[in-house]
């Protein structure tokens, strides 16, 4: 006697239908208590990450100087230790912990990653590749999509940087994976600054090159022990020197720059240095 097979299920034009490509029968019949407990865990998150950032913040600037990039380089790996916490908490809550639904459950998330929220997805990874690697932390100075300033926050998804004009950009992490990203600090406590000065090409290069370098060693700005060094090349207008040392905090890096300009103008009028000038080009009015 014959079996006889079972008909597939057939569309209104008389197609077999395709296999459901997301199967979510691995989640369970969730009740409004199981509801309103992933809710609470979620706000509970979110206000654990508020309270760890502000925490740090002000842990930073109460250690001393030398120790403040270590306590911030901790806050990106607390909130990502948070998160996970807070996925491993609902998981259990929301799918049967078995071996097959747990597979099921990361071939699922995968499919709607990569379809759904690609871009979100890019951006999730390369949060995640740039605290594993330390691309950049929480207290460096970086320049990275035409803007340079200090990381302040490192997000799942994009990365938080203030300017010297005090205001904050946020850019996602993708722009890891095209564009290039400087880096002035590189978790250190200082960084190299330097001063231009242009000026007049007939002049005692030696001299000025000695002068310099004083009014750098003299800078109540300058990291103790650290090097002076002057740079000097010829221009068609002139000459230019480049006064470079380094800062004994990356925060004071404008103060630094500011003095070394300011004072260093001041020393070259008193030796009678002449400072170059280039005529302005007058523009036709459209």
């Amino acid at each position: 006697m014959l079996a006889r097979s079972r008909p597939r299920a057939r569309s209104a034009e008389g197609m077999s239908l395709p296999h459901t490509i997301l199967d979510l029968n691995f989640l369970r019949e969730l009740v409004w208590q199981d509801v309103l407990l992933v809710l609470i865990v979620l706000v509970i998150s979110r206000l654990m990450i508020a309270v760890m950032r502000a925490g740090m913040r002000r842990l930073a600037d109460s250690v001393p100087p030398g120790r403040r990039l270590a306590v911030l380089r901790l806050s990106p790996k607390l909130r990502l230790a948070i998160e996970v916490g807070t996925v491993l908490i609902i998981v259990p809550i929301v799918v049967e912990p078995t071996f097959q639904n747990t597979v099921a459950l990361i071939a699922t998330a995968g499919l709607a990653l990569a379809f759904a929220f690609k871009d979100y997805g890019s951006c999730l990874i390369a949060g995640l590749v740039t605290i594993l690697e330390g691309t950049y932390q929480p207290g460096d100075w970086i320049e990275m999509d035409g803007q340079y300033g200090e990381v302040t926050a490192i997000g799942m998804r994009a990365v938080h940087i203030v300017t010297a004009d005090d205001t904050e950009i946020v850019i996602p992490h993708s722009k890891l994976w095209s564009d290039s990203i400087a880096n002035a600090s590189s978790g250190h406590r200082g960084l190299l600054c330097v001063a231009p000065f242009h000026l007049d090409a007939d002049h005692d290069g030696m001299a000025v090159c000695a002068r310099l370098s004083a009014v750098a060693e003299a800078s109540a700005y300058r990291q103790p022990d650290s090097k002076v060094v002057v740079s000097a090349v010829e221009k068609p207008w002139g000459t230019l020197y480049r006064l470079k040392s380094y800062v004994r905090d990356s925060r004071e890096q404008f103060l630094f720059i500011t003095d070394l300009t300011l004072r260093g103008k001041e020393a070259l009028r008193g030796m009678g240095v002449r400072f170059a000038s280039v005529p302005y080009a007058e523009t036709a009015a459209s």
